[in-house]
């Protein structure tokens, strides 16, 4: 039933984004796992610093491979098919894990779990911006971060409340193997859901298939504005190579990947996921102990989940760019301010202060705007395989940081000069950087319909004097 007083049926809308959202929890629940996971698993296998940051940051191996291969897949077999995909292989992959009778078995079976993270954090945020409405579509598109967030707070409490009271001995042996094994609900419950969802308006339009995407429309909405919008697209898709055709990379496409790229990699440079991955064996510099260790990494997860929320409500009001900025310099002084108690030696809850803050901070802008943005500023034809480039420069650029981490952390030099903080000083000259790269070349992207983004940007990079504000009607 559509809501009064209003052209689209946002409980529609919003109940098939939730669905296809559920990819984000998945995404959130399978790569934060193996914080609480890494140290036992670590005794189990008997692990070096190396392999310790190798046994985290394989999975990131997977996932570049998946958000490489997600354009291609999703353009050719469509959205709703490959969300199906990556149901089946977080299955595979969970329970291959959690049975690995080796660290080679486990190793794999992670890597191809992150192929399907890859997929997913590509497929997911793609199909929610080609069928929520542009008045909508951050808040839809915030439903993907929140389930990302969410599923990691679920796995972080699932972690804590396994490992409370349990023996080191027993955690080493075989209180891992039920951390890895608790994500195999949520990904059957994925599996059956996503059935039910229908696919996206813009690929059936894409794959000719008009009868079939006006009909998704007029549910969304209803049949005048269904109509309008099906010529908005059909328009946009005049002239255009098929969806399945390579990227080709000219100078139009080059400018949508710099900002795809761009926003993507400082997500990561950020050091958010060395929270998320290592959060415990971060704390622990200045806790101590492991149980309340893995105990505040609860709380670094739920602060984050709190901003996501609170930036659900703010980023379809104040827009995407403001958020950033702000998330931007709020990072830099939150990471300053950890690595100040960390160089200084302070324990306790005031050495974490800082983190509390960057986590919702972050949560507020950069966890979820990155996402809605990468999902809606490429052209139609191109969305698909250049939010797959950019999202594979993000696993990417996590890979580089994640596999670094240990060593840098180990390091003897560096927690003797540093006592810990040193990758914090360097993750918030990073946040700095993040925010001239966005204030210099980010255009807003609130209101704006998904069929004018191109024209938004090639107005912001060539500078023509017509107001980009007259797109968003």
């Amino acid at each position: 039933m559509k809501a009064s007083g209003t052209k689209h049926n946002i409980r529609y809308v919003m109940a098939i984004c939730c669905v296809a959202a559920l990819g984000g929890l998945l995404f959130g629940y399978d790569s934060s796992v193996i914080s609480g996971a890494i140290e036992p698993l670590s005794r189990h296998y008997q692990l070096t610093p190396a392999e310790t940051g190798w046994a985290v940051a394989n999975v990131i191996i997977g996932c570049v491979v998946g958000c490489l291969v997600a354009g291609g897949l999703a353009d050719r077999f469509g959205r709703k098919t490959i969300l199906i995909l990556t149901a089946v292989l977080f299955i595979i992959s969970v329970l291959g894990t959690a049975l690995a009778q080796n660290f080679t078995m486990f190793v794999l079976f992670r890597i191809l779990g992150g192929v399907g993270i890859g997929i997913a954090s590509v497929v997911s945020p793609v199909y929610i911006a080609e069928v929520a409405p542009k008045d909508y579509r951050g808040r839809a598109m915030t439903m993907h971060m929140i389930c990302c967030v969410g599923g990691q707070v679920l796995v972080l409490l699932s972690n804590y409340l396994i490992a409370r009271d349990a023996s080191p001995a027993w955690l080493a042996d075989s209180g891992w193997r039920w951390m890895l094994g608790s994500a195999f609900l949520p990904c059957l419950l994925f599996f059956i859901f996503v059935g039910f969802i229908p696919e996206s308006p813009r690929w059936n339009m894409m794959a000719g298939r008009e009868p079939q995407a006006l009909q998704t429309l007029t549910r969304i909405s209803n049949a005048e504005h269904a109509a309008r919008v099906l010529g908005e697209i059909r328009q946009s898709l005049q002239g255009q190579p098929a969806p399945t055709e390579k990227l080709n990379v000219n100078r139009r496409n080059l400018i949508f990947l710099v900002l795809g790229i761009g926003l993507a990699v400082f997500n990561q440079l950020t050091g958010i996921n060395v929270i998320q991955y290592f959060g415990p064996s971060l704390l622990m510099n200045v806790t101590g102990d492991m149980q309340q260790a893995m105990f505040m990494t609860i709380w670094l997860a739920v602060l984050q989940f709190a901003g996501v929320l609170c930036g659900m409500l703010l980023i379809d009001k104040i827009g995407r760019k403001l958020l950033l900025l702000v998330g931007s310099l709020g990072s830099a002084v939150c990471l300053l301010l950890t690595f100040a108690t960390f160089y200084y030696d302070v324990k306790g809850f005031a050495s974490v202060f800082g983190l509390f803050g960057f986590m919702f901070l972050f949560g507020a802008t950069w966890a979820q705007v990155v996402w809605t943005v990468i999902g809606e500023i490429f052209p139609n034809r191109l969305r698909a395989a250049g939010m797959g480039v950019s999202i594979g420069a993000m696993w990417a650029a996590n890979f580089l940081v994640s596999q670094s981490f240990p060593m840098m952390n180990m390091n003897p030099y560096l927690r003797e000069t540093f006592h810990g903080g040193f990758p914090l000083l360097l993750f918030a000259a990073c946040s700095l950087l993040s925010w001239w790269f966005v204030k210099a070349l980010l255009p807003e992207t609130k209101g704006v319909a998904l069929e004018k983004m191109e024209q938004l940007v090639l107005e912001r990079f060539e500078k023509t004097p017509k107001a980009a504000k007259t797109l968003a009607r």
